[in-house]
């Protein structure tokens, strides 16, 4: 479990073939301070399990079920990450509920300087439309954010300076794609109320439960 606060951005050192996954190092002194092999650690939004670490290194196996959903596939050497340690129960809730299981990859369709804010619009498959609704929360490459506008396909997110410049997101330009985790919460409401369609309240399925 996160909280979508990234506490560092990280350096991908390398990211080389193992199997059908991807072995990747990265460098972080602040994270690895304390961290032991078997931990999570958030990266860029995937939760991913510590499998070697030194004094500022730590390597995961990425494996090809998250390749397949995520950005991790893409890393080069320098690539920069954000990053989260598992939360403490002690921790205070800043963001929001983050397990770190990506959904799908948006894209940046644009980034937009505002007075006090930087305004990004990033598109996802419209199949994910229910997940998302304006003013919910929504985790961008790990960052727990929140929705500024939404339409079927697209979303809007206004950034704060200082999660600008504390993240990844000072080096993200326009078609860029970033991973996304939609709001747990939501989702399992949505099961809840319609546990056997798609999520959607429809007059059918109202006749059905009797109104």
């Amino acid at each position: 479990m996160f909280t979508g606060l990234i506490e560092e951005v990280g350096s991908v050192i390398s990211s080389r073939s193992s199997g059908g996954g991807v072995r990747l190092v990265v460098r972080a002194p602040h994270i690895c301070k304390g961290t032991q092999l078997g931990d999570s650690i958030n990266i860029n939004g995937a939760c991913q399990t510590v499998v070697e670490i030194t004094t500022d290194t730590f390597s995961v196996d990425t494996v090809e079920e998250t390749l397949k959903k995520t950005n991790l596939g893409s890393f080069k050497s320098g690539t920069p990450v954000n990053l989260e340690r598992a939360l403490l129960p002690a921790s205070r809730m800043g963001g929001h509920f983050v397990l770190g299981h990506i959904d799908t990859v948006g894209n940046i369709l644009s980034l937009r300087q505002l007075q006090s804010s930087i305004l990004i619009k990033i598109s996802f498959d419209i199949s994910f439309a229910k997940y998302i609704i304006p003013v919910g929360s929504i985790a961008v490459d790990g960052i727990s954010l929140t929705v500024a506008e939404t339409t079927d396909d697209n979303f809007k997110v206004a950034i704060i300076p200082h999660t600008y410049k504390n993240t990844n997101l000072v080096s993200k330009n326009v078609g860029d794609g970033v991973n996304l985790e939609f709001d747990v919460l939501g989702k399992y409401v949505l099961k809840s109320i319609n546990p056997r369609g798609s999520g959607k309240i429809t007059e059918d399925w109202l006749k059905e439960m009797g109104f």
